[in-house]
């Protein structure tokens, strides 16, 4: 047999431990820079500036307004009105700035002029209602002045027409009444001068002795049996009824035939 050849076990090798990684740091926020003027070639026109790519957002979470400001969890950018809770884009508190008040439109503003041509609408027609509340209460006086006024005239108008009947009938009483003759004609002149003065007044008498009985006209009082009247027809006038100008002014007091 050949002869075998010894192996001598190796040591085996010791593994060095990895070194632990160096966390890079956080890079500085970068500052915007300012737009660098394009070169203007000789003889020609500048050339419209390319429109540069938005800015990188910072790494620690932040976000650029809407103005371009630094906005880190606030709000908006410049002069924008912010929420609690900003986006990642710096918008979130409200970026066209016109949460919480009048906005740009001015919409907040129109509200304060409409209250104020609502006040004055409200004060001119209290100024009118009061007007036409006087102009009202000063007619209704006028009036009420007026009727009175037209009563007295009327009252006045109608005493002085009385006032003759009532001299002829004091010299009546004065006179001796010795002549009966002469003192019934005397009474008959003054009742005559004062169914003229009535008649000259629109006041008429009723005739109703003869005619069909007419409660528009007549009041009976008393139903007589009569063999020589018609049913309904008035047998007797006790007291005579009087209209003013076609319009009742006392009805007569008859006394009515019954068949």
């Amino acid at each position: 047999m050949p002869d075998e050849q010894q192996i001598e076990p190796s040591e085996p090798e010791q593994s060095t431990p990895p070194e632990p990684s160096v966390q890079p740091e956080p890079s500085a926020r970068p500052e915007p820079s300012a737009p660098s003027e394009p070169q203007r070639p000789p003889g020609g026109d500048a050339p419209e500036p390319a429109s540069s790519p938005p800015p990188a957002a910072p790494p620690d979470g932040g976000g650029f307004g809407a103005g371009g400001g630094d906005v880190r969890g606030g709000g908006a950018g410049n002069g924008d009105v912010g929420g609690d809770n900003a986006g990642s884009d710096g918008a979130g508190g409200g970026a066209e700035g016109n949460v919480g008040g009048a906005g740009n439109d001015g919409t907040g503003g129109g509200g304060g002029a409409a209250l104020e041509e609502a006040v004055r609408q409200r004060d001119a027609h209290y100024e009118r209602l009061l007007r036409v509340t006087a102009e009202f209460d000063n007619y209704r006086k006028r009036t009420e002045r007026e009727r009175r006024e037209l009563i007295d005239q009327a009252a006045g108008d109608l005493l002085g027409d009385l006032l003759p009947v009532v001299d002829d009938l004091e010299r009546a009483l004065a006179a001796d009444a010795g002549d009966g003759d002469a003192y019934r004609r005397g009474v008959e002149i003054i009742h005559r001068q004062l169914l003229d003065v009535m008649a000259r007044r629109g006041v008429a008498p009723i005739e109703a002795a003869g005619a069909d009985f007419d409660p528009t006209l007549h009041q009976a009082v008393v139903h007589e049996p009569s063999d020589s009247h018609r049913d309904g027809e008035v047998v007797e006038e006790l007291r005579r009824g009087y209209t003013l100008r076609g319009r009742l002014l006392r009805a007569s007091m008859v006394k009515v035939a019954k068949a």
